[in-house]
Formats: C-alpha cells, structure tokens, sequence
C-alpha cells in the first residue's frame, strides 16, 4: 500500500494589490513613532527583501472557509472522487472565518465542518475537523492524514490550507505587506500505486520560540479599541528558520533513503524570498553540494504570503504546468517543508 496525493486543486483570489497600494499608509514602529523613512524606500526595501510584488486579498463576500471550500471541490474533481467516500476532512488555518468589516473570528463550527456542509456531504462517518498549527498546518494535515490511513482509519482524505490573513494585519504595521489570502487543497488516498509519502519530520520548539509570532495591538497608539492584528519578530523568526529547518530536511530525507542527487523540486513555505533561499542553501550546505538550478518554485513574487495555503496553491500550480520552466514528472521526489508560529517545522518527502 502506497499514500499519494490523487488530487489537487487551489483558489487564488482574484483581488491584486500591488506594493504601490501602500504608498499612503502611515506605517509607524513599534512604539508608535513614524518612520524616518518614505513609504517608497520602505516599499522597497521591503520587495528586496521578500521578494514580493504583488499578493491576493479575498473578496468582500468571502472568508476562509468559503475559499476552502472552492479549493476543495477542484481537489475532489481532479481525484475524480466521490466525496461521500472520504473519511476525514482536515482543513488548517489559523484565524477561522472572519468577515470583512469584522474584527472577530468565527470558528464553531469548525471551518473543515463548513466545507463538508458546503460540499453537500451527507456521510456522517466522514469526520471533519481543524487544525491550528501555524504556517506548517497543511503539511501536518497531510501527515495526519497517511497516519489515519497506515493505522486502518481511513482509506480517502481531504486535506486542505486556506487563510484570510488580509483580515488580521494592522495597516500601520509594514509586516502587514507580506500576507495575502488562498487556499489549497489535496485529496490523500492509498494506492497501489507506486510513490507517495516517504518520510516526515514534525517539530514543536515553545521554551524560547512560543511567541515569535503572537496576537498585538496596532502600532497607532491613538486607537483606542481592543483589536487584536498578527504580528511578529521577524528577525527572531528568520534565523530560528534558517537554522532549524535546513536541520529538519536533512533528517527526512535520510529517513527515506533518498540520496539528496535524486531531488527535483523542493517546495519551501513561501514566507520571505531571502529566508527561503538561505534555507535551501545551507540544506545542501549539509550535503556538501551545490544548489541545482530551477529546484525551487517559488509564487511569493505575485501571491504573497498566504499561511497554510503557500505549500498546496504552489505545488498545485506547478503540478499543472502553471508556473514558467517548472514541472514535475511521475517518479520526481520531492520535499516539502514549513515553518511558522508554534513555533513549528514540519517536512515531507514525497515521490510524485
């Protein structure tokens, strides 16, 4: 028995907001002070940095749990399965449903319970549920899932990332550029195909590292609501990744038995351009190699940061031939790998 991904599909929001849209926000520093900087310097910077130039933000009408229910239904048709079939519906997110004009996140019923309802299943031994695990959550999901099918729970599952984030940022914080709004979604089966899941690592780091990402009030000390926006350390964050997950991938991939030469693609939570690329330098660091031209995809440039979703909207893009100069072929071993708020790391070896 094998465990493969026999289905994917993503909804990216039609909304683009290019870096330009900030150029009138009042960006200010942690203790309320304006920067001595334009907003056109910190915009640039800032696209130096990350790497992005553009992200998604859903539609007015649309929440989370409403994209997860459009990536969802690609997911379900492209494994050309029937959703009264499947065992277990796992959607990762962090916020829940929050909509626009609101400042509170609405999660019971739970939003993998508000796909089922939307997909009309009607099977009550199709067990829905969430999973909070910060970025890293859908690639937790998909582990979770190969457990319930290698334990003889389950035989078809969905798993889903999908994220809102356009709904949580303080517009006065300039982190508030990197997150965007999508949603991804897999259908994991076993099969006698050959391939699939190899090996995984998951990991929880909460002595030092709990609250590098955590819930604040806004940077504008003139406000006087409660309010609560994502916020976050971000240099902590970026050499907590950079050591950690290199670490992380190296244990996985040994725990398959692949050689890292027989690698094709590698798809890196798209949170930072230069986090990524430091992360996958210092992995082949490890292996005392070079890192092959074109082995990363990346989609951060145009989409953003969109949490749990980066991962499924990415490998479902280049699955389908969606990206330029990326493509997979059966056979094709790959990684995937997260990092986010816990703070957590997860990887996956899989072959396609």
């Amino acid at each position: 028995m094998h465990i493969k991904i026999t289905g994917t599909g993503c909804y990216i929001p039609p909304d683009i907001t290019e870096n330009s849209t900030f150029a009138q926000h009042e960006f200010l520093n942690v203790d309320g002070s304006p920067f001595h900087h334009p907003n056109e310097v910190i915009i640039e910077k800032f696209k130096a940095i990350t790497g992005i130039k553009e992200r998604r933000y859903v539609l007015d009408q649309h929440t989370t749990s409403d994209i997860a229910f459009f990536a969802a239904e690609k997911a379900l048709e492209d494994a050309q399965l029937d959703k009264e079939t499947l065992d277990y519906i796992i959607v990762a997110h962090n916020f829940g449903d929050i909509k626009k004009g609101t400042d509170q996140s609405d999660t019971v019923p739970s939003i993998a319970s508000r796909v089922k309802h939307s997909l009309k299943i009607k099977n009550p031994k199709c067990v829905a549920y969430d999973v909070l695990f910060g970025c890293p959550g859908w690639i937790e999901g998909v582990i979770q899932a190969q457990a319930f099918i290698k334990a003889g729970m389950a035989k078809k599952c969905l798993v889903i990332g999908a994220e809102t984030l356009s709904r949580v940022v303080d517009s006065h914080d300039r982190d508030s550029m990197i997150y965007s709004d999508g949603a991804g979604a897999t259908v994991i089966e076993a099969t006698a195909q050959d391939g699939g899941i190899l090996s995984h690592a998951s990991a929880t780091y909460a002595h030092d590292e709990a609250y590098y990402l955590f819930f604040g009030k806004s940077y504008n000390k003139a406000l006087t609501c409660n309010t609560k926006y994502i916020k976050m350390y971000g240099r902590k964050i970026y050499e907590f990744a950079v050591t950690h997950v290199p670490v992380a991938m190296k244990e996985c991939l040994d725990k398959s038995g692949v050689s890292i030469n027989q690698l094709k693609k590698i798809f890196i939570h798209q949170a930072n351009e230069k986090m990524d690329e430091a992360i996958l330098h210092r992995f082949y660091k490890l292996y005392h190699k070079e890192v092959p031209s074109g082995i990363m995809p990346m989609n951060i440039h145009e989409l953003g940061n969109s949490s749990v979703a980066t991962i499924p909207t990415l490998f479902d893009s280049v699955k389908k031939g969606n990206i330029t100069n990326q493509e997979l072929h059966k056979g094709d071993v790959v990684i995937f790998a997260s990092v986010g708020a816990g703070m957590n790391i997860n990887a996956l070896v899989y072959k396609y």
